[in-house]
């Protein structure tokens, strides 16, 4: 066993060890422990997958050029920071594996969340860390061909039991709002998450209810009770997160989330053709003057209604002539 396998395997082991005491004074060494041990299983995954090369090199967060001595540079490591969960996606990219990234991102945001923001509840953030982890730490023993029963001992099965448990918590959550009557599709199929902590455990106080803006919500994980909008503009947020970089990464485009005007919330879905927050709907309207289809941040922000913006441009140079 590799020193670096061999620290991911206690360190891994400690943090369940934490979370299994149930000490609110160990909830932030648990996280720190289980978030650095899956780490060190994601490094030696690359450390497996290119056996001769060196480890310092495979690792390392940054590189830079230095001359080679036959008019030509090599590229070494610069500084001795290494790969982190921001940057361990990118690094599993280029050797061709695929790493549940959100995951990671979900890990190290719990992890913030337990060391900066007030927890009345850390045992329950400490098992959605680990249940949100559970796949990739999955994911990272098959990629190195080992079994994590195998290595972990005693720490297995309370993991199982962490993920087992949370999934329970949150399929209870979820059907709180079974009767719900959602104004956005995204929003029922993703779930809400809680603005405070971003846990997933937000129920609904009143099960029977079935009306969207009448919902009384709860956060299982820090115990607050949210506001609607807020939850509902932040939950929107995080659901179309990937849709939104992509349209502006590949297209240069605004989108899927706009402002609402009725509402004043960034929750209008344009693929929904609704705000997911209040209902209303811009529908398609086409402009007075041209008969182009007018496009919904030109609604939003126009200065003349029924106009596109073009039609709308040259009115005000017809009206300051």
């Amino acid at each position: 066993m590799s020193k670096l396998f061999e620290n991911a395997i206690i360190s891994i082991q400690l943090g369940v060890e934490d979370y299994q005491s149930n000490d609110p004074k160990r909830a932030i060494s648990a996280v720190r422990n289980f978030y650095a041990g899956v780490l060190l299983l994601a490094k030696e995954t690359l450390v497996r997958a290119v056996p001769e090369a060196d480890v310092d090199d495979l690792i390392a967060a940054r590189y830079k050029p230095v001359p080679d001595g036959q008019g030509g540079v090599n590229y070494v490591p610069d500084g001795g920071s290494t790969i982190d969960f921001v940057t361990i996606g990118r690094r599993f990219k280029d050797f061709g594996l695929t790493i549940d990234q959100k995951a990671l991102d979900e890990l190290n945001r719990i992890r913030n969340d337990v060391e900066h923001l007030f927890t009345q509840k850390p045992r329950e953030a400490v098992r959605e860390a680990i249940a949100n982890a559970f796949p990739v730490v999955v994911q990272l023993f098959e990629f190195i061909d080992e079994a994590p029963g195998d290595h972990l001992g005693d720490a297995w099965p309370l993991m199982l039991e962490a993920k087992t448990l949370y999934e329970r918590e949150l399929k209870s959550c979820r059907d709180s709002f079974s009767k719900v009557s959602w104004l956005s599709e995204t929003l029922a199929n993703a779930g809400l998450i809680c603005p405070e902590c971003d846990s997933k455990l937000i129920r609904q106080r009143e099960q029977d209810n079935s009306e969207q803006r009448n919902m009384e919500l709860v956060c299982r994980a820090c115990g607050i009770e949210p506001d609607i909008e807020a939850t509902i503009v932040g939950s929107l947020t995080d659901a179309l997160s990937y849709e939104t970089h992509i349209r502006a990464k590949d297209a240069g485009e605004d989108g899927p989330i706009f402002l609402c005007t009725e509402c004043g919330n960034d929750s209008y879905v344009d693929f929904e053709g609704a705000c997911a927050s209040c209902g209303h709907e811009y529908g398609h309207p086409d402009c007075d003057r041209c008969g182009t289809s007018i496009p919904i941040n030109e609604i939003i922000y126009a200065e003349h209604d029924g106009l596109c913006g073009y039609c709308s441009h040259q009115l005000d140079k017809l009206m300051r002539e």
